[in-house]
């Protein structure tokens, strides 16, 4: 089962240096627990700011010697800039970026089956979301789409393979591989 974890600098505790260092220890631990892929998702940090983070996690990843590959959540430019192994995609990226990957393994979000259509045509990997529902103080803020849905878009992807996304935790893992995901992306999970 293939492992796709994904930052959010807001868990970890104290100051922005102080997160970001949690960032890069995340970085080589998760490369010594064999974690596949490790998706930097922290869109609100300037272009230069993120592609330092990331050459500084990519080179903690190498030095632990795990098998993980980095993936920059932004343009292919700024990924291949930072000197990552994938660049992520999101719904409204995908228009602007399906010639241009730079040599880059790509990552994209789908939410549904159209979505999964265009995105088998040029993503490595399928991030399908959300299957299960999100939860704030017991109340439902996202809604899941469900393991039928997850089914499906399995189906549709052909031989891209999908990871499910949302919701997905030790206990339903495996209820996600049955419906055909051949991973599952996190963040909390891997925190």
């Amino acid at each position: 089962m293939l492992r796709y974890a994904i930052t959010d600098r807001t868990l970890f505790p104290g100051d922005e240096t102080a997160r970001r260092a949690a960032l890069v220890d995340q970085a080589a631990r998760l490369a010594r627990e064999g974690v596949d892929y490790l998706q930097l998702r922290e869109k609100d940090l300037p272009e230069g700011e993120l592609v330092a983070l990331a050459r500084a996690m990519h080179a903690a990843i190498r030095e632990a010697g795990g098998p993980t590959l980095l993936f920059l959540n932004g343009p292919p430019t700024l990924a291949q800039w930072a000197g990552a192994d994938g660049v992520h995609l999101s719904l409204t990226t995908f228009a602007q970026n399906l010639q241009s990957h730079h040599g880059l393994l790509v990552s994209a979000s789908c939410h549904t089956l159209p979505d999964v259509a265009r995105a088998r045509e040029f993503a490595d990997l399928i991030l399908f979301a959300p299957v299960f529902e999100k939860r704030v103080v017991d109340e439902v803020v996202v809604p899941g789409v469900g393991l039928d849905a997850l089914r499906e878009a399995c189906s549709a992807a052909g031989e891209v393979p999908v990871l499910a996304l949302g919701g997905v935790n030790a206990r339903n893992v495996q209820a996600c591989a049955d419906a055909g995901a051949r991973g599952l992306a996190s963040v909390r999970e891997f925190r």
